[in-house]
This record gives C-alpha cells, sequence and structure tokens, in this order.
C-alpha cells in the first residue's frame, strides 16, 4: 500500500498529490517566467475560490471555460505528480498555477523572474475547522477526531501537511511591497468581492469592463461554484475524496469557528495565536476587534 504521506526536506506532503521527485525537480529546474501568475494559499485558505476567479478573469469573464474544463485543468497545482515538467511544454501565456508550497520550498527561479504571486490568507480558526471536514472526506489529510485534537496539533505540531501555518505565512508575507507580491485575504474575499476583483485585475495588468466585472463576480459566487461540477471536485474519484460524507466546498462563510470552538478553546487558541504572531508586522482582518 502507498504511503499516505511523505517528508520534503523535512515539510509533510501528501503522498497522492505529489513526490520527492516532483517537488526536487519544481524547486530546482523549474524555469519562471516573467508572465507566470501563481495563486499560493496554505491549505484551506481560498484556492479554490482564487482559482474560479482567476480562470474568470482570464476569459474577460466569460463563463464558458469554467463550466466546461475541470478547474485543476485549467490552473494546475505546480506541485502535484507531472504537473512541473508538463508546463515546462505550454506555450500559452501567461500560465496561471496553484500552490500550497511554503516560500522556503518554492520554484527558486522566482527570485530571478517578474512572475506575480497572489497570496491568500484567512482567519486560521476558520482554516482549523476546514481543514477538520476535509480531513473526513479525503485522502490527502488525516481525520481528526476532535476539534480539539486538531486545534492543538494545529498550534505546535510541523507534521501537518505542508507545514505550519504560521511558518507558511510569515515566510511568505516577507515578500509584503514587493511589486509582483499581492497579498489577500479570504474575509476581504466575502467581504468585498467585487473590490477584491478589481485589485486582482490592477495587479494583473488587466482591464475589464463593468460588465465583464459582474460576471467575473456572479460566476464566482459560492452558489455557483457549489453547483458547477467543473469547480466543486464531484468529478475526484470516491477513493480519493467521498463527498458523500461531506462537501467539498462546505458553506464559504467567515467565523464558522464560532460554531466549533469552546470558549475554552478559543481563550487557548487567541493565547498562543498571540504569542506566535508578534512582531509580525502585517494587520490580518481577523485581528481586527
Amino acid at each position: 500500500m502507498e504511503m499516505k504521506f511523505f517528508k520534503y526536506k523535512g515539510t509533510v506532503f501528501p503522498s497522492p498529490s505529489s513526490s520527492v521527485e516532483d517537488l526536487d525537480f519544481l524547486e530546482n529546474e523549474f524555469k519562471v517566467r516573467d508572465d507566470d501568475v501563481f495563486n499560493v494559499t496554505y491549505p484551506k485558505s481560498g484556492t479554490t475560490w482564487m482559482l474560479e476567479i482567476l480562470s474568470l478573469i482570464k476569459t474577460n469573464g466569460d463563463p464558458t471555460w469554467s463550466k466546461s474544463v475541470l478547474n485543476w485543468h485549467r490552473i494546475p497545482w505546480i506541485e502535484s505528480k507531472g504537473s512541473a515538467k508538463k508546463a515546462q511544454e505550454v506555450k500559452d501565456n501567461p500560465r496561471f498555477f496553484n500552490s500550497h508550497l511554503p516560500r522556503h520550498l518554492f520554484i527558486k527561479s522566482l527570485s530571478d523572474s517578474k512572475a506575480k504571486v497572489i497570496y491568500t490568507v484567512r482567519d486560521p480558526r476558520d482554516v482549523i475547522v476546514s481543514h477538520f471536514y476535509f480531513g473526513k472526506i479525503s485522502v490527502f489529510f488525516n481525520e481528526f477526531e476532535s476539534i480539539d485534537e486538531l486545534i492543538k496539533e494545529f498550534l505546535w505540531s510541523e507534521e501537518l501537511p505542508y507545514g505550519s501555518w504560521f511558518d507558511h505565512v510569515k515566510e511568505w508575507i516577507q515578500l509584503v511591497g514587493k511589486e509582483n507580491f499581492m497579498l489577500n485575504s479570504y474575509e476581504d474575499m466575502q467581504k468585498d468581492l467585487r473590490g477584491t476583483v478589481i485589485k486582482i485585475c490592477k495587479f494583473l495588468g488587466k482591464e475589464l469592463d463593468d460588465t465583464a466585472l459582474d460576471s467575473v463576480v456572479k460566476h464566482s459566487s459560492f452558489k455557483t461554484m457549489q453547483e458547477n461540477n467543473m469547480s466543486n471536485f464531484t468529478q475526484v474519484p470516491d477513493t480519493l475524496m467521498d463527498q458523500k460524507r461531506c462537501k467539498f466546498i462546505r458553506n464559504g462563510i467567515c467565523g464558522d469557528w464560532k460554531n466549533h470552538f469552546t470558549v475554552a478553546q478559543a481563550e487557548y487558541f487567541d493565547k498562543i495565536y498571540n504569542e506566535r504572531m508578534l512582531g509580525c508586522s502585517v494587520k490580518f482582518p481577523w485581528e481586527e476587534k
């Protein structure tokens, strides 16, 4: 039986989706192009949502591509098996990619390029809840018996897939202020999706008229993605993702952690979070009182 997880340079990765060989090739041999665009997140932080937005921006708001082609074919996970080598052969520009990679394991040639990175962050308490439910349906994450067990693992362990949330976020936000880096939040997307789409278009140098913008917003709404079989991961085999237990696109709200954390768990989380994020120069939406 194939091992469920493996380690690459100390970081845990799911065996069904990647390999040491793929990660080594990506980090050391993949050639980034100046017009590449990377949709980067820590897992369960809005990757699929941003993927949908970028798909629609690329087609000027026309939803045909998003309704007819599976999202992981539209914008592939660059660290997934075979993706990096296949992408080297792609002649179309610009190329769009998704990634959960921590910055210290990311493609080395990025630093010498003008390629753009959109990094989306999400309230880590909501990340925990999303992770908890994803673990129930997916071979890519372990299933936890309780939220309490996952909270402790999240706060202290380096053994979750793609490493520590704290390290992941703190590494990537060091790029804040660079012209080719955009820091985005799940909370801002939910609060003002149209405004976020406009910011993304400006960052990408893409001009869309009001009709196209309206179409991007409409077809990247939670309800539309939930009903779109090219976006909701229902085409993934049950052996990899069993959505009879729980939908992949579950509810998409901010603050769902309040329905799952006890008062004691919330207080404990806040204490450790504040200790681990001490000195962070970025103020996140969920930190606003």
